[in-house]
């Protein structure tokens, strides 16, 4: 209960004073309840179906104070006061239930704004670690589920109020009858604390599979069409036909489990009754006023006893989903930029007036293990110019492009920027200045014009168009249907790659940045757009910085300078012609190989 108790102190640090304000006003409302329950002795001696001078106590003190009204003032006065009391019982359960949805829903906002911000601001290397469809699966299901315990919780709470007022009452009335009741109740307790246990297991299971499905619904969405064009349809219908079966045992298993404990509880009261009344007449020697008064408060209570073991049945099933949306706030608090990204979304920018300094970099993913990603890395980045990294596939490009990007910290050397290190303190600035256009394009589902203003909140419909021309897709634009205003679909999957690409250079051009990174942006375009694209980025020379990854090594011809890495070490280091000429060198041997490939192919 540890991961709940969590949650529930952060609600009572949220709701404060409303908390108790609530509180208060469920037991007011129990309290108001029962007095229709202590009305009852009144009413039956004033309909004359029993005499209110037996029982002693409470039942006499009744009868004394309607002896002064005659019989038909006293219903009155009866009657009157339970008519309040439901009416003020009723106004008060009103409040008490809207003020609690209020809570709730404001505690939920609250839950999901911070899980969201933690992870937002989590570094670069944590997403890398954690696979999406997991993360999306506690901020939807399982976080669901914690709003749900909370509920439940509040749920408990007012049970346990009423219960513990009608416990008073019927203490009150008869302490031994009580007492035997509530020892009857503690035995059963006890053994209900199994099905407590086997709902906490059931908890776990349904975490697993939600977990299980999300990610495989994810993977095979994104990858139908390598689904459907390697037919592995009736594969796919197979895994979720299994995972189907395993997720339907659960439930029922979950179900059996409810009805067992309900069993458990309808057939215990059965039998308390039957001993209760034995008991009331063989030993306490009870008189019939009195039983049929805590009969009647044990038999509106025992529903409670009932509704509380099974909100602790539903809170213990919760426990899995508590713990893991814990765990991942955890994670994201450990790997934390610590920058203030969601308090400074205006702040100022970093440009580079001088130049981006790659100071005996290494680095490594696994940091137990020994093999380096990159080791001793050293570039120096000037200003305003436009630098090629080049080198095979896993030689550690990648790597260094997030780390020159501040999306990585080295683990030994610096990033240097105009002689200050990148820290904590000007990262968020550094970042601002930077554009990024990744191989694999992103989009979001939404319209043209939103994604460009999600790039540069502000932007105007003309800078946008600049933009698109610069990016050689004005005229892909004006031919959609609805232009800027075309939603462009999941991942902008309506689009072609080519297209996707020129939309996201666009997007990284209307930003006006002073770094430009550019991996592998010109990939997925033809010949004449890529010549398109070349000439946009010619132009753009001596404006800003730009860093170019590319395989192609011809697109790298216009840079000023070439570093060439391989198994994450810097092999060579000069100018395009001059690393080209030295035919002993990768470079020069990969120039060669891919121009005797391009003359072949015609």
């Amino acid at each position: 209960m540890k991961a709940i108790m969590q949650f529930l102190k952060e609600l009572h640090q949220f709701a404060g004073a409303a908390l108790y304000r609530n509180m208060l006003g469920m037991v007011t409302s129990s309290f108001l309840e029962s007095i229709g329950v202590l009305l009852l002795v009144p009413l039956l001696g004033l309909i004359g179906l029993v005499s209110l001078d037996m029982g002693g106590g409470y039942f006499s003190w009744a009868a004394g104070m309607l002896d002064g009204f005659e019989p038909l003032a006293g219903l009155g006065i009866v009657l009157g006061i339970y008519a309040l009391a439901t009416i003020a019982h009723s106004l008060i359960h009103r409040r008490v239930m809207i003020r609690n949805v209020e809570l709730q829903g404001q505690f939920a906002k609250k839950l999901r704004l911070e899980a969201y911000r933690e992870l937002l601001q989590a570094n670069w290397p944590f997403f890398l670690r954690k696979r999406g469809s997991d993360i999306v699966n506690v901020l939807t299901i399982e976080l669901a589920r914690v709003l749900g315990a909370v509920n439940t919780f509040l749920q408990l709470v007012a049970s346990v109020i009423f219960t513990l007022i009608q416990i008073g009452i019927a203490f009150w009335l008869s302490p031994l009858l009580t007492l035997f009741v509530l020892a009857c109740g503690a035995a059963l307790a006890l053994v209900s604390r199994r099905f407590i246990r086997s709902a906490k297991q059931l908890g776990s299971q349904t975490s697993q599979h939600a977990q299980h499905y999300l990610a495989g619904i994810t993977d095979q969405i994104n990858g139908m069409k390598d689904i459907k064009s390697n037919t592995m349809e009736l594969a796919r219908l197979e895994w979720l036909q299994e995972l189907s079966s395993s997720m339907l045992r659960e439930q029922v298993a979950y179900v059996k489990l409810r009805m067992n404990s309900q069993f458990v509880y309808k057939a215990s009261s059965t039998l308390l009754i039957a001993a209760f009344i034995f008991a009331c007449f063989a030993m306490f020697r009870t008189q019939g006023i009195q039983l049929l008064t805590i009969t009647v408060i044990f038999a509106r209570l025992w529903p409670r006893f009932t509704s509380i073991q099974s909100n602790l049945e539903t809170l213990s099933s919760m426990i899995p989903a508590c713990r893991a949306v814990l765990e991942l706030r955890e994670e994201c608090r450990a790997s934390s930029e610590r920058t203030e990204a969601m308090e400074n979304t205006g702040g100022g920018r970093l440009p580079v007036l001088n130049e981006i300094n790659v100071r005996n970099v290494s680095f490594k993913y696994d940091k137990s293990g020994s093999d380096y990603t990159l080791k001793g890395m050293n570039l120096r980045i000037k200003a305003h110019s436009t630098t090629a990294i080049a080198g095979a596939s896993g030689a550690g490009k990648s790597t260094l492009i997030d780390l020159i990007m501040g999306l990585m910290r080295p683990d030994e050397g610096h990033i240097l920027v105009d002689g200050e290190p990148l820290n904590d303190r000007n990262l968020l600035a550094y970042r601002r200045t930077i554009s990024y256009v990744p191989q694999d394009p992103f989009l979001f589902n939404a319209s043209i014009k939103e994604n460009m203003e999600l790039m540069a909140p502000g932007v105007t419909e003309e800078e946008i168009w600049g933009a698109l021309e610069f990016a050689s897709c004005a005229e892909l634009v004006r031919g959609l249907p609805q232009g800027l205003h075309t939603v462009i679909g999941d991942r902008g999957i309506r689009l072609s790659g080519g297209e996707r690409q020129r939309l996201v250079l666009a997007r990284a051009i209307v930003r006006k940045p002073s770094i430009l990174v550019l991996d592998e942006a010109t990939s997925a375009l033809d010949a004449e757009n890529e010549y398109n694209i070349q000439e946009a980025i010619d132009r753009l020379k001596g404006s800003m910085t730009i860093i170019i990854v590319a395989h192609r090594l011809s697109t790298l011809r216009g840079a000023d300078q070439v570093y060439v890495i391989g198994q994450g070490r810097l092999l060579e280091q000069g100018a395009f012609d001059q690393l080209a000429a030295d035919q002993g060198g990768y470079f020069g041997r990969s120039i060669q190989l891919q121009t005797g490939s391009q003359a072949s192919s015609f």
